[in-house]
């Protein structure tokens, strides 16, 4: 006698007993011969489903808990043509990839109208309790009518929206796997890592967001983002959306010089380490150059002595005087505006909080104090702000017009991150956003500069006088800018992608990352154009050729051929003709999960 075959959840897997018939599920299943049943991964629960449902097999769905909601914001603002394009692209993706959109674009807002495209339950993923707070606060607003919960800082709610942090939901992970249609993954950079990976691949949900404004990681996992949550579906940088949505911006570098102690100084420790290096064979360069040299300066008294001395090189390099009469002239030059000032380690923060008297925020500043001086900047009763890595991500810094960089990382997403810190746009419509890095001359730190530049050309500016800098005119550099992987034309707009300012929730950031060695080369690797995406039916009987997502890199069916419909079209990049013509074509939530 034939049974229905069932489909259960089961802790961060799906259980498919009796099998079924044919050989649409096959590549999904895997025999448990403890259970003696064919388990599948949580992450193919969509192409499972759509597999079954085309081969016309029925079946009983226990796996899902998640149901619709009625999601009725209280406040709406007209959208920026850019978080228009990204929602439309996105659901044309069959509602699973990644948008990339610079520091202060909106991102929060687009993933509210994905919300309202989409009313399912949702689960929302944050690095930080930061974020986390500032999530629940926008959404709380937005939503009133539908409860929404916190999971992290000694929350364990269980609403129908939830706000998480990446650890938390990372160890509840089995437990929400099948709760929420929607996942949301805020600075999903983060996601593709042995730990927060399982996020993804434990849930069933048939719809996923992932919103960054820098993907790329070191370790080039960035790449499995198109397997745990889909392909990039969109893609703006600064300068493709300043005057409209952001601010217009210049970068200007500012090149010091050591002074003659200094240099001789310099000089010393820097012979002392190369010639160990050249002793021991090694090559700060190569793919593993920085890591033979920390296991080599364990190793022996000459490998301690060399990277003593490079730690010392490196802090003359970062912590110049010369820096500092920079950073004075600087100050005066552009006060009474708003100002942010980075540096690379917090003894620098706490020398300028107490040479300048400026208020400084650390991993180390209390949360209260933390929340008085954020405050206080905001309403402009404080005018500079001194700051390490903190800042760089997941705190909602209030507007400023110029940051200074004065030293940091080789990182190029935390360079990105600082220049987005000046990019909100506020109440200033004719606001012009001033980004200085400050760099020491012939030292390390100019290599340093190069990596995080990325796609930026350096120019350097005039050797920087105290006296003559005053009169002289900010220098804009020249932006590469990289080949979109939409051909969207951006109008200039005229609305506020987000509210100004936030709820205040500011808490302190995981400086852990950023605190990676400057000899430590990042991988940069370009987002390759999409192919253009011809939008199907999922669940008609008219869905041919169902792709599988078994294999890593192959999400959802995302790989698809160019447009039948127009063969002059093969460059796979969408224009705005094309998404209108196949906005119409979305699939119907209804007749869905």
């Amino acid at each position: 006698m034939y049974r229905t075959p069932t489909i259960k959840f089961d802790r961060g897997t799906l259980i498919l007993h009796p099998p079924p018939q044919g050989k649409a599920w096959v590549d999904y299943a895997t025999w448990d011969d403890r259970v003696e049943k064919f388990r599948v991964r949580a992450i193919d629960y969509r192409p499972l489903v759509e597999s079954l449902k085309t081969a016309k097999i029925d079946f009983v769905d226990k796996a899902k808990e998640f149901a619709p909601l009625e999601l009725i914001p209280s406040f709406e603002m007209p959208p920026y043509p850019h978080q228009e394009a990204a929602l439309k692209a996105w659901k044309q993706g069959g509602r699973n990839g990644v948008v990339i959109l610079p520091t202060a674009s909106g991102k929060t807002y687009l993933a509210q109208l994905a919300m309202q495209a989409t009313p399912r339950s949702t689960l929302v993923v944050v690095p930080t309790l930061d974020l986390m707070h500032q999530w629940y606060a926008h959404l709380n607003a937005a939503f009133p009518d539908v409860e929404v919960g916190l999971l992290g800082g000694g929350s364990r709610d269980k609403t129908p929206i939830l706000v998480a942090t990446y650890d938390s939901a990372t160890i509840h992970a089995e437990a929400i796997g099948n709760k929420y249609a929607l996942l949301v993954f805020d600075e999903c950079h983060h996601l593709p890592t042995d730990f927060y990976r399982v996020i993804a691949e434990y849930a069933i949900a048939p719809y996923r967001l992932g919103l960054t404004a820098t993907p790329n990681r070191s370790d080039g996992r960035h790449s499995d983002l198109d397997y745990l949550i889909g392909p990039t579906v969109f893609s703006k940088t600064p300068e493709e959306l300043a005057g409209a949505a952001l601010a217009d911006h210049k970068i200007v570098q500012i090149m010091v010089k050591l002074s003659q102690q200094e240099r001789e100084e310099y000089n010393k420790l820097m012979t002392i380490r190369n010639d160990f290096l050249k002793q021991a064979n090694i090559k700060l360069g190569g793919v593993n150059g920085w890591k033979n040299f920390v296991i080599s300066s364990a190793r022996s008294t000459a490998g301690r002595r060399a990277m003593l001395a490079h730690r010392q090189a490196k802090e003359i390099a970062l912590g110049t005087d010369g820096k500092l009469r920079t950073l004075a002239n600087l100050l005066a030059q552009h006060f009474p505006e708003r100002t942010l000032i980075f540096t690379a380690d917090n003894a620098t923060v706490y020398r300028i909080s107490h040479d300048f008297l400026i208020p400084a925020i650390t991993h180390q500043t209390p949360v209260k104090e933390r929340h008085e001086v954020l405050s206080k900047f905001r309403t402009g009763e404080y005018k500079t702000l001194v700051a390490s890595h903190v800042l760089n991500e997941g705190v909602d810094v209030p507007d400023a017009r110029v940051a200074i960089i004065l030293s940091g990382t080789g990182s190029e997403r935390e360079y990105i991150q600082r220049l987005g810190r000046v990019l909100r746009r506020g109440s200033d419509k004719n606001k012009l956003a001033i980004l200085y890095e400050v760099v020491t001359e012939n030292t390390t730190e100019e290599q340093t500069s190069r990596r995080r530049r990325g796609g930026i050309r350096r120019h350097k500016s005039p050797k920087y006088k105290d006296k003559k800098q005053e009169k002289s005119e900010v220098q804009q550099l020249e932006i590469v800018k990289p080949a979109p992987n939409y051909g969207i034309n951006n109008p200039a707009a005229q609305r506020a992608a987000e509210p100004g300012a936030k709820y205040g929730n500011e808490k302190q950031n995981d400086a852990k990352e950023s605190v990676k060695s400057q000899d430590q080369e990042q991988e940069k690797t370009e987002i390759e154009p999409l192919k253009n995406i011809q939008p199907e039916q999922i669940y008609e009987i008219n869905n041919p050729a169902t792709q599988r997502a078994a294999e890593s890199g192959v999400k959802y069916g995302n790989e698809k051929q160019n447009d039948e419909n127009n063969p002059e079209n093969v460059s796979g990049i969408k224009t705005d003709e094309k998404l209108s013509e196949n906005y119409d074509h979305d699939i119907d939530i209804e007749d869905f999960f």
